[in-house]
C-alpha cells in the first residue's frame, strides 16, 4: 500500500457573495476531487489545537501526525532546518520576511502593503539579503537567505519574544505591531534605510514592481526535535513543497525532500512537476508515503484574490491530483490518498483562522459509489469530526 497526502494550504474559506454564497472550494470546478469524494469518505478535522496560533507550522505538524502541543518549538526553527542552518539549544531563530511598506512617513507611521514584496524572486531577495548581512551579521546575529520573501535570522543566546506575523496586519500602520525588543525594532527600522534605495529596489520600482524595503521579524523559536517519521510509522516518507517550512519539517522528521523546478509557492507553481515527483517518489524511488504541499490557495487568500483562489484550487485538482491519481492507477499499486487544507485562509480576513477544515480520504481498494462534492459544507454533513488533527494520520495509515 502507498500513502499520499495532498495539502492545499489555506484552501478552506467562508461563503463569498461574489461567488453566489459559495466558498472558493465549493465554487471551483474540481471533478477529480469530487469523484474521489464520491468513492471515499469526507469529514472535518481540527488541525489547530485549542490555544495555539493557527499557523501552517502547527497545522501541518498535525496533518503529519505530530502533536504540536508536544513537539512545537516555533515556526522559524523548522524553516531553518530546510536551509541547513546549524542551531544550538540556546539559539533563537526568527522568520525574517522582506516586506513592502510605504515610503513617505516616519518608520513607525508607515503602512505595510505586502508581506511578500510582490512574491519577490529568491535571486533578487538574496541580493538584498547580502546587503543586510553586510550591515548586521556579527558573532551574535546571523542572516540566511530562504525562498522568495521568507528568510531566517539566528540570534545566538537570544530570547523568544512575542512578535506579529506581517500577513495579519496588511494595510495597518506598523507602529503598534513593531517588536518591543529594542534590538529587533532597531534592526527593522535600519533595514528600511538599507533596502529602500538599494539599486535593485530602484530597478523594481522603475519596472512597476513593489519595493522589498523592510525586514519583518516573527515566528521566534528554538531548536526543534521531531521523532523520525520512519521510526514513528514504519514508512519511508518524502516531502514535495516549494516552501522552507514544509521542507524543514521534513528534514527534522528524516523524510526525503524533493526539489521540483518551477515550484514557487504561488499560483504559478509547477503543479505537473509536483505530480510527477510524487509519482516518482512512490513508484520508482521506493518511498511508501509522500506529502505534497501546495501553497497557492493560502497566498491567494492572503492577497484577497477571490478568482485566483478559485483558480488555484482548480489547478490543484486538474494539474496535480488528476495526473497523480492516473499514474497510481496505471501502476496497479494499491494506495490511500488524504486531501485537505491545513487551516482556512478566508478572503474576508486575508489571514489564517483555526476552525475545522474538510478532509477527503480515498482508498483505491474500497471504492464507494455515490454523488458528492468536496466542500466544507458536505464534509460537515457527514457528522465525522476528528477533534485532534494529529490522529487523522492514523486513519490514513490503518
Amino acid at each position: 500500500m502507498k500513502y499520499v497526502v495532498i495539502l492545499g494550504d489555506g484552501m478552506a474559506d467562508e461563503p463569498i457573495a461574489s461567488l453566489g454564497g459559495k466558498t472558493p472550494l465549493d465554487y471551483a470546478n474540481t471533478p477529480c476531487m469530487d469523484a474521489l469524494a464520491g468513492m471515499g469518505h469526507m469529514g472535518l478535522t481540527q488541525n489547530v489545537p485549542e490555544g495555539m496560533a493557527p499557523g501552517s507550522d502547527v497545522a501541518n505538524l498535525s496533518v503529519l501526525g505530530y502533536d504540536p502541543a508536544e513537539c512545537y518549538s516555533g515556526r522559524s526553527p523548522l524553516e531553518a532546518l530546510s536551509v541547513g542552518v546549524s542551531m544550538e539549544p540556546d539559539d533563537v531563530i526568527f522568520r525574517c520576511n522582506i516586506v513592502t511598506v510605504t515610503e513617505e512617513e516616519p518608520y513607525a507611521e508607515k503602512t505595510i502593503l505586502d508581506h511578500s514584496s510582490g512574491e519577490i524572486a529568491t535571486a533578487d531577495a538574496d541580493i538584498l539579503m547580502d546587503a543586510i548581512r553586510e550591515k548586521f551579521d556579527s558573532d551574535t546575529v546571523r542572516f540566511y537567505t530562504g525562498t522568495s520573501y521568507r528568510h531566517i535570522m539566528v540570534w545566538k543566546h537570544g530570547k523568544v519574544v512575542p512578535l506579529e506575523p506581517p500577513h495579519d496586519h496588511l494595510g495597518d500602520k506598523i507602529g503598534r505591531w513593531l517588536p518591543k525588543e529594542p534590538m529587533l525594532r532597531e534592526m527593522m527600522e535600519a533595514s528600511y534605510s538599507i533596502l529602500n534605495d538599494h539599486p535593485l529596489n530602484l530597478a523594481r520600482a522603475a519596472a512597476g514592481k513593489r519595493k522589498a524595503n523592510s525586514l519583518w521579524f516573527w515566528g521566534a523559536g528554538t531548536k526543534p526535535s521531531l521523532r523520525n517519521f520512519r521510526e514513528k510509522t514504519g514508512l519511508k516518507g518524502a516531502m514535495i513543497s516549494a516552501v522552507d517550512l514544509l521542507k524543514g519539517i521534513a528534514v527534522g522528521a528524516g523524510m526525503q525532500v524533493y526539489q521540483v523546478p518551477g515550484a514557487t509557492g504561488s499560483i504559478d507553481t509547477n503543479y505537473e512537476g509536483k505530480a510527477a515527483a510524487a509519482a516518482r517518489a512512490l513508484l520508482e524511488d521506493g518511498n511508501d508515503f509522500v506529502y505534497v504541499h501546495v501553497e497557492a490557495p493560502d497566498e491567494m487568500g492572503h492577497q484577497g484574490l477571490v478568482d485566483a483562489k478559485v483558480k488555484s484550487i482548480e489547478y490543484l485538482d486538474s494539474r496535480l491530483i488528476a495526473p497523480l491519481k492516473k499514474a497510481l492507477d496505471d501502476s496497479g499499486e494499491e494506495y490511500r490518498m488524504l486531501i485537505l487544507p491545513d487551516h482556512p485562509t478566508p478572503i474576508r480576513l486575508r489571514t489564517h483562522t483555526g476552525e475545522p477544515v474538510p478532509f477527503l480520504l480515498y482508498d483505491s481498494t474500497r471504492q464507494e459509489k455515490k454523488r458528492a462534492k468536496f466542500t466544507e459544507a458536505e464534509a460537515a454533513l457527514t457528522g465525522d469530526f476528528e477533534p485532534h488533527g494529529c490522529r487523522l494520520m492514523d486513519r490514513l495509515l490503518k
